[in-house]
């Protein structure tokens, strides 16, 4: 199962954070800086697989972002990391050739991405096809309430 994923800029700044396991915000803390810590000081073309305490942390870089997955020991580390590349695949589909920008200023949608493909640290949907329809049709959804939203507005 998983403990958390984290999406971190090479300069350590924290774009997203998602907990699958109760914990407290002075513990979250401390592992996001050991987290960004650990992976910042690897040398590039180093293995992406790290232990850290209980857990094994699996990261990959793309572009300017790092992502961070912390998974239980008993994990297979090819499928933590290949869950790191579906994600990416799903950011990709949507912002076409997703950026850190495209993760800062559209957040909320980054992690409905997340939350249509995972859930509660296990694989929630696994076919990209479902999960894109699924994002699709949340921003039809979204669409069709901002339209209501200005005719109510325009024509009172």
């Amino acid at each position: 199962m998983m403990r958390f994923m984290l999406l971190f800029s090479r300069q350590g700044r924290l774009r997203l954070q998602k907990w699958f396991t109760a914990m407290s915000e002075r513990e979250k803390k401390k592992i996001i800086r050991e987290m960004t810590t650990m992976v910042l000081a690897r040398p590039p073309r180093t293995c992406n697989f790290l232990r850290w305490k209980d857990l094994k942390i699996v990261y990959k870089r793309y572009a300017s972002l790092y992502f961070c997955l912390g998974v239980e020991d008993e994990e297979n580390e090819l499928l933590a990391l290949e869950i790191i590349h579906r994600y990416v695949e799903l950011l990709d589909k949507y912002f076409g050739n997703v950026c850190e920008l495209d993760i800062i200023f559209n957040f909320e949608k980054a992690y409905f991405i997340l939350d249509e493909f995972l859930m509660g640290g296990e694989i929630q949907e696994t076919s990209k096809q479902i999960v894109n329809r699924a994002i699709e049709s949340s921003d039809m959804l979204q669409e069709d309430d901002h339209s209501e939203w200005f005719e109510v507005e325009l024509f009172g």
